[in-house]
């Protein structure tokens, strides 16, 4: 039985590859290396089955300690490493880079470090792999027409994407430079269950349950290519197996929706199973100034995955969308557990700060 390595397991994506890797791969064993910062929860591994747990050690710590690093690789010789710990939220890096930088740039390096060390004294064994978890925000933003692709130069809009382009280029490097069998994918907008709710979806979901502003930036058209979660866990487990060192593989289900239009689907749903009039709350969307640097679309080619490693989703978006709603209307225990009362002030303040009287360039008179 083999042991993998994952950072950032008990966050949004990680928690959900943990479940996922334990339900389908009982063959091997994962140690879940978690600094439980805001967005890492351990209610997000509550429940799981006791075979599963058995097969699952949870270590709280950082990744950008090297003692601990050292020591976990010491004692355990991992068949690989998948890498999702970082600070994710593009509001909170322009309000404070520096922990960004700490987290997705020092903390990676200190991992590839570990990770090289033990490579090296276990005989450089040609059946590890390091998987380094990262978006296409690194690519920055398209125009109308177009996908991301591999070979897409980076242009980082934000202090997050900037950061994680740094981690992508530092791993890149280890392989280059140290032979280490390193593999880096990048992903589009994941949304499904656990996810922490100052994202898109979960935020709006919860919104429109308890009927409050559903707030915008700017017009409200930002296109972003959507990913089921459960599907990006399909695709890393893929590329982890099948993937080949120092190759690239980008990650998306080819879906494309304007914010606008994701909101206006979550409210109709929700009037749907709470028994509102229909539309009815499409009156809760309001219009808030633009956030600085914000990438207008973003679009993922991922046809190389599709075509040299077999994978594709197994998801449509609607319904996809639906099951979301439905998990989060079905754990308003755990809901209730991560909407602390920071949180609640830190997006208030951020909110007071953004709104504005009048939306520029309204999408529809209906949404006002």
């Amino acid at each position: 039985m083999q042991t993998l390595l994952v950072t950032g397991g008990a966050g949004f994506i990680g928690a959900n590859f943990v479940r996922h890797v334990l339900a389908e791969r009982p063959d091997l064993r994962l140690v879940n290396l978690d600094a439980l910062t805001y967005a890492g929860n351990l209610a997000n591994l509550e429940g799981l089955p006791q075979d599963q747990a058995e097969r699952h050690r949870f270590v709280h710590g950082d990744i950008t300690d090297p003692d601990l690093l050292a020591e976990l690789f010491k004692a355990q010789a991992f068949s690989g490493v998948v890498h999702f710990a970082a600070e994710s939220h593009v509001d909170r890096s322009i309000l404070d880079p520096l922990a960004f930088v700490q987290t997705n740039v020092l903390g990676t390096v200190r991992l590839l470090e570990a990770a090289l060390g033990s490579w090296e004294a276990g005989g450089r064994p040609d059946d590890f792999r390091f998987l380094h978890v990262s978006t296409d925000e690194v690519y920055g933003s398209l125009g109308a027409e177009g996908r991301f692709v591999e070979e897409t130069p980076y242009d980082p809009s934000s202090p997050y994407s900037a950061s994680k382009a740094g981690a992508d280029h530092f791993v890149r490097a280890y392989h280059r430079t140290y032979g280490l069998p390193a593999i880096v994918t990048n992903c589009s907008n994941n949304f499904g269950p656990y996810q922490f709710p100052e994202k898109l979806i979960p935020l709006m979901i919860l919104n429109i349950v308890e009927e409050k502003k559903l707030p915008l930036y700017g017009d409200g058209r930002q296109v972003r290519d959507w990913l089921y979660v459960i599907d990006h866990c399909r695709a890393l487990v893929t590329a982890l197996e099948k993937g080949l060192p120092g190759e690239t593989y980008n990650i998306g289900a080819d879906e494309e929706r304007e914010n606008i239009e994701i909101v206006r689907l979550l409210c109709d749903l929700l009037d749907r199973k709470l028994g509102r009039e229909p539309r009815s709350s499409r009156r809760l969307i309001r219009f808030v100034a633009d956030r600085p640097g914000h990438d207008r679309r973003y679009a993922i080619d991922a046809g190389k995955l599709r075509l040299e490693l077999g994978w594709r989703p197994a998801y449509p978006f609607e319904q996809a969308l639906a099951e979301t709603v439905d998990w989060y209307l079905d754990h308003q225990v755990w809901v209730d557990g991560v909407r602390s009362g920071e949180y609640r002030k830190w997006m208030d303040l951020n909110y007071q700060a953004r709104e504005t009287s009048k939306a520029p360039n309204p999408p529809e008179k209906e949404s006002a």
